[in-house]
């Protein structure tokens, strides 16, 4: 069964899975979401995190751009995702970057309570279908200063919140967070643009004026943070599911769908 990447702008629908091969459902916001031809370079992590897993699998990813937990849940977009999930299924949860829009009210959630009170909903709602639920932590922008020194975190409480339920829940967790600040100090300030949607003017007829993004990613970074999620998933040892390791892929390997594709 060849894995199947869904539009995070349509309702997902998995169909029949072949027995002892999970699903893999990522809902989150635009840092894992698949981005259309209309967008590309651009690439979230989770449309990339199928290049690291067995084939056999499929992958669901109903990543919103511009979803906080709340937003995501009130506009009900959890529904059908909780509708498609089986037994043994995988259920990849990662919000954050747009829970801290204290001036969205909509979108913005407290992180020691309404933020954990969210989580927990898709949580309890996954395990009560008999899937697997795995946090994951923010990934975290590029932030230097003009000097070099850095990079700096941005999320606030929100890690500590999610780490904080992961650990009271029982919860496995894949720390991007913490994971991905770590990488950026290790490529530097110059390198780790590469990882980011940087294009000078001219580079791509969807940014004619060039674009200088430090949240999301070039198919290269999208593909770099999705091995750290996999090869994290590994470790945390997830009922069934299997890691192609040490996989060599580039972005000759990814896939933009037209825009309004399933």
């Amino acid at each position: 069964m060849s894995t199947q990447i869904t539009h995070s702008e349509d309702c997902p629908s998995a169909g029949p899975a072949e027995p002892g091969w999970p699903t893999v459902f990522i809902i989150g916001d635009s840092t894992a979401s698949t981005w259309t031809t209309a967008h590309a370079p651009e690439t979230g992590w989770g449309q990339a995190l199928p290049l690291f897993l067995d084939r056999r699998h499929k992958v669901v990813n109903a990543a919103l751009s511009g979803a906080s937990s709340k937003s995501f849940a009130e506009a009900g977009r959890f529904d059908p995702v909780l509708s498609a999930l089986r037994p043994g299924d995988v259920l990849l949860v990662s919000f954050g970057h747009n829970d801290e829009k204290v001036d969205i009210p909509t979108h913005y959630t407290e992180p020691w309570t309404t933020y954990q009170e969210y989580l927990t909903g898709y949580l309890d709602g996954a395990r009560g279908k008999g899937a697997q639920v795995v946090l994951v932590t923010s990934v975290e922008r590029r932030r230097f200063d003009p000097t070099g020194e850095g990079p700096y975190t941005t999320h606030g409480d929100y890690p500590k919140a999610i780490r904080a339920l992961a650990d009271r829940r029982d919860v496995p967790l894949v720390d991007l967070a913490e994971l991905s600040v770590r990488r950026w100090k290790q490529l530097g300030k110059e390198a780790s643009k590469e990882y980011f949607l940087w294009l000078k003017p001219g580079e791509s007829n969807n940014y004619p004026e060039g674009v200088e993004d430090d949240t999301h990613f070039s198919g290269h970074g999208a593909i770099e943070v999705a091995r750290i999620v996999a090869e994290e998933l590994e470790k945390v040892g997830i009922r069934d599911l299997r890691i192609v390791r040490d996989s060599v892929v580039s972005e000759k390997d990814l896939v933009w769908p037209e825009p309004g594709d399933g």
